[in-house]
């Protein structure tokens, strides 16, 4: 008589899309749902450029969760590269979250991409972020008037800084993804290449320091990485801006400015990658670079036409 054998454990995989308006604390909610830090985080609107997936382990699940630029009325053409990727990504993904400011509510950005989400038929859900700015009446009021407008198949009410309702939330995913094979290895959290996540720390300390004085339109590149015989990692990057009077923004009085985002930078970098870093950075001016078709594609944005 045969052995038992015990039947293979199932496994299940699903990408899932993050919208939702500027702002409304995406990249913060995917760094929460991943359980560590893969998507830049600022005060600063359209900080998000690209599509970034951060990969999480739920169970026998694995997320793959897809952080979107926020969608809001794109006047420049950067702006209307990254809003055509952000929708793009609901049509390709399994599952698509509508993240929602909840002290903000409804407002004008919201209510567009309400409209245009009725229109797009894979499935769907709401997650209500920030609740712990918001009384609890408010949200049941803003939870019914969202779904009164677009059908959600169910409602989360999350926290992404304080971690309220994340768990709630991986686990309903982790259930509801379909059965298959993982896409990524179990201890992979991102598939963002070491030189774009990189540049997206040096980007973030970038807007944290400077986003009030420092326009929309500057992007760091890694231009050099860099193994060596230590164990430590040489890495070169160069900060672009569109005017000489923002290269001397960036530099501050006497290289005190980009010195501080240097080693914010560095002690980010060399954390995520647990290796010791060695940054240089050079702050160059390239005008025009929104305009430039090889920038986009560094960004994993398609360039749009005129």
């Amino acid at each position: 008589m045969a052995d038992d054998v015990a039947a293979p454990a199932v496994t299940r995989c699903g990408f899932i899309a993050l919208i939702g308006p500027t702002n409304a604390g995406k990249s913060t909610l995917i760094n929460a749902l991943v359980g560590s830090k893969v998507a830049i985080v600022s005060h600063k609107v359209q900080t998000t450029r690209s599509l970034l997936r951060g990969i999480a382990i739920e169970g026998r699940s694995q997320l793959i969760f897809i952080d979107t630029p926020g969608l809001f009325a794109p006047r420049r053409r950067l702006d209307r590269a990254m809003v055509t990727a952000a929708w793009g990504v609901t049509h390709d993904a399994d599952l698509t979250c509508l993240v929602v400011d909840a002290k903000r509510g409804i407002e004008e950005e919201t209510a567009q991409i309400l409209d245009k989400l009725s229109g797009v038929g894979l499935p769907r859900i709401l997650v209500l972020n920030k609740v712990d700015l918001v009384e609890k009446p408010s949200l049941l009021a803003l939870a019914e008037q969202v779904n009164g407008r677009v059908r959600f198949e169910a409602t989360f009410m999350v926290s992404a800084l304080t971690g309220d309702g994340i768990s709630d939330l991986r686990q309903w995913l982790a259930a509801r993804v379909a059965e298959g094979p993982w896409h990524y290895p179990e201890d992979q959290l991102t598939d963002a290449p070491l030189r774009q996540l990189a540049a997206e720390i040096t980007r973030e300390q970038l807007y944290r320091r400077l986003h009030q004085e420092l326009p929309y339109q500057s992007t760091v590149e890694t231009e050099a990485w860099k193994e060596l015989a230590d164990g430590s990692v040489r890495v070169e990057q160069t900060i672009y801006v569109e005017r000489e009077s923002q290269r001397k923004i960036v530099l501050g009085k006497g290289g005190q400015g980009i010195k501080a985002i240097g080693a914010e930078a560095r002690r980010e970098l060399a954390a995520a990658i647990d290796q010791k870093v060695h940054l240089f950075l050079f702050v160059k001016v390239r005008a025009g670079w929104g305009d430039d078709p090889e920038r986009y594609r560094e960004m994993g944005l398609e360039f749009p036409g005129d």
